[in-house]
């Protein structure tokens, strides 16, 4: 059996020395699928948004403690870098009565 990259098949050299067989198969495949139940996708995607808001809402807390944390110790980001306005809405109980 001989392979040759330009095709798929192969060839047969039969005992007999004046005979020579050559076979060639081709084919194709094609292939789809179809959720036959709709509801688990959108089962899938109600699941992908509530993990995206508790994912938010962790971030949220933890910037916030972070933000009182290194205001408690008396830091604060620098006016005008990039990082400013993380903490800019993070203001003490106080300050709003």
């Amino acid at each position: 059996m001989q392979f040759s990259p330009f095709y798929m098949g192969n060839d047969t050299t039969p005992m007999k020395r004046d005979s020579y067989t050559k076979s060639n198969n081709w084919g194709a495949q094609i292939s789809f699928s179809v959720p036959l139940d709709g509801g688990m996708t959108e089962t899938c995607k109600a699941i992908a948004r509530k993990h995206e808001q508790k994912m938010r809402l962790d971030y949220e807390l933890v910037r916030a403690l972070k933000c009182t944390e290194i205001m408690q110790k008396g830091f604060t980001f620098r006016p005008g870098s990039r990082v400013e306005i993380l903490c800019n809405d993070i203001v003490p109980i106080v300050a709003l009565e």
